[in-house]
């Protein structure tokens, strides 16, 4: 790999396709099929994305044409994105969480001609969409469907469209490629809303070349880039930071990708695959953390103390502390516990990337801790999505997300807010000029992102400009750092703070379930979530968990009053989005009696 290739690279297929050229034979995507992972080559992906490409074109697809895919991560994935570019074509991604009414918005908004769906089950919702909009011309299932009657809509099976004459289809391509520059636009990225309706984001070939090009030399110069590096692919595709971190970035450096059968089997996916490179959100680090924590608790004093030595060994280096004194006992944590937690992200783990949303400290230095390096980035769709990131020969500081990557110029704003300049910018929002011209102001894209760089050049991220509360006196509080600190004590699983125009703030929470089951059966109370907190002695437990979090907290910051919510946040009611971060607007409007309620008790 030649990190020249990025900055030569006219587009993102002319990349691949030179990456599988020089791989050949060696596998490329891997998946689980009947119990065992399977592979494919670079050699055959290729194949099929020429001949995919071709046969898009022979559906009457034309230059800047859209495709909505809607798919599980799998191999077909990367290839159908793959070859809607190599038609000339522009891939509008869906998530496979999206409701009809959602399909409905993304299918007006981008007029894709033609679908590619994984499903049966990803085709309830979609179609009776396909059919209302009578946008779409062509379905593309990739396993077999139920027929439907279609109207209009020609539905084409995916195995008849990666049927086709190689060598003809490839040359096509490669004709078709020397058309495409860094400028055409590849995709169309929606949003996944945590504000409101998704707006689709132009990302053009540069600015996913960019986003790669980066990412790689922090790889390269901080990790060294091997034969067999390995990517687990567990984030949804459709967002922009799987989509460029999770595939064209493992593209970009010719390494492997598998894919994660999903949530429930990722711990024993992990294990089985053993990859090099992960990208993960906040969120599942909070989780892996809370998991980790209880099984050691579980193990006795001995590995109780150990856990204790090697975090507050941790906590050291993080400040820039570290002690001679602790170098015997690093020395014995080396060897008894942290090999044990390695063993659990299969033994070859080289660094796990956070991004999507901050990270609190304590979860990066508790990874730190336990001998697996932790990066976090900091980026949006609207920067391809990566703007920064930290890198181990710099220095790691958890408050922080790092420099801008190599390409990334960034500036403060009079007001805090953070601005990005460079070719990872967007294009703009598709059909939405007053909104690009809102973000884009004379070639700076105003992320919303408050926050400063420190005195190394790291970006310090404080909050979001619009999610700031600002009580009646008129001081700014960032929720989400209360957030973190809440939803990292064994008590708590989620939770929401709110304040605006207020005196102090108020929380409402969602009780950790682990937790809430040990205390019913300590207390001999029934488990029955909704029923414990009722119980006076369940909610002091819980305000015993707020109360620690305020000593660490200003007085302004302090959660005064909380309430308990009627269920978890989730994306199946609105209160999360894919990627894994609350919908404050809509958990707003629904609790919004019970939080001003709070006011008045």
């Amino acid at each position: 790999m030649q990190l020249s290739d990025f900055e030569t690279a006219n587009n993102l297929v002319e990349l691949f396709l030179k990456r599988a050229d020089e791989n050949g034979d060696k596998p490329f995507l891997g998946a689980k099929h009947d119990g065992t992972w399977q592979t494919q080559s670079w050699r055959e992906v290729a194949q099929q994305v020429c001949v995919l490409a071709e046969n898009l074109r022979g559906l009457g697809l034309a230059d800047g044409d859209r495709v909505m895919l809607v798919s599980e991560n799998r191999p077909e994935w990367c290839i159908a994105d793959l070859a809607i570019m190599a038609a000339g074509c522009i891939t509008v991604p869906a998530y496979t969480t999206n409701t009809q009414r959602d399909h409905i918005h993304i299918l007006d908004n981008s007029g894709a001609r033609a679908v590619i769906v994984s499903n049966e089950k990803l085709s309830d919702p979609l179609l009776p969409a396909i059919m209302r909009t009578g946008i779409a011309e062509h379905v593309i299932p990739i396993d077999s469907m139920r027929p439907h009657q279609s109207g209009s809509v020609t539905v084409s099976a995916w195995a008849d469209m990666v049927q086709g004459d190689v060598d003809t289809a490839r040359q096509a391509v490669e004709s078709r490629l020397a058309g495409i520059g860094r400028d055409t636009t590849a995709c169309i990225i929606y949003t996944s809303g945590t504000g409101g309706a998704p707006r689709g984001v132009l990302q053009h070939h540069g600015a996913i070349l960019c986003n790669v090009m980066g990412a790689a030399e922090i790889l390269a110069n901080d990790f060294g880039l091997d034969e067999e590096e390995r990517f687990l692919s567990f984030l949804p595709l459709s967002h922009a930071y799987e989509h460029t971190g999770g595939q064209f970035l493992p593209i970009g450096v010719g390494a492997q990708i598998y894919y994660s059968e999903g949530l429930e089997k990722l711990a024993s996916n992990i294990e089985e695959t053993r990859p090099t490179i992960m990208v993960v959100v906040p969120r599942l680090f909070e989780v892996l953390r809370t998991r980790i924590m209880k099984q050691v608790a579980k193990q006795g004093r001995m590995a109780n103390y150990m856990m204790d030595r090697a975090l507050a060994i941790g906590e050291k280096k993080a400040e820039g502390k570290g002690r001679l004194r602790d170098k015997p006992m690093d020395f014995m944590l080396e060897r008894l516990l942290r090999p044990k937690i390695r063993q659990r992200f299969g033994g070859r783990i080289k660094a796990m990337v956070s991004g999507g949303a901050p990270l609190n400290p304590d979860v990066g230095i508790f990874f730190e801790a336990m001998g697996l390096t932790m990066l976090q980035g900091y980026g949006q769709t609207e920067s391809g999505p990566v703007i920064s990131c930290n890198r181990p020969k710099a220095g790691i500081a958890m408050e922080t997300v790092g420099p801008p990557m190599h390409g990334v110029e960034v500036k403060i704003a009079e007001d805090g807010e953070i601005l990005v300049r460079g070719e990872l910018v967007m294009q703009g929002y598709w059909q939405n000029q007053a909104e690009t011209d809102r973000t884009l102001k004379d070639g700076w894209l105003h992320t919303g992102d408050i926050g400063h760089l420190d005195a190394n050049g790291r970006i310090v991220i404080t909050d979001r400009k619009k999610d700031m509360i600002v009580n009646d006196k008129g001081d700014n509080v960032a929720p989400q750092k209360i957030e973190g600190m809440l939803t990292l004590q064994p008590e708590i699983g989620q939770a929401m703070v709110a304040g605006d125009k207020r005196p102090y703030v108020v929380g409402l929470i969602v009780p950790d379930a682990e937790w809430a089951l040990e205390w019913a059966k300590a207390n001999d109370e029934k488990f029955d979530l909704k029923a414990l907190q009722d119980l006076p002695a369940f909610k002091t437990a819980v305000r015993a968990a707020v109360d620690r979090v305020n000593k660490d907290l200003s007085v302004i910051e302090k959660v005064r009053q909380f309430t308990f919510a009627d269920e978890a946040f989730s994306i199946e009611n609105e209160e999360m989005t894919p990627s894994m971060k609350i919908r404050r607007h809509m958990i707003r409007e629904r609790y919004q009696e019970q939080l001003n309620g709070l006011y008045r008790s």
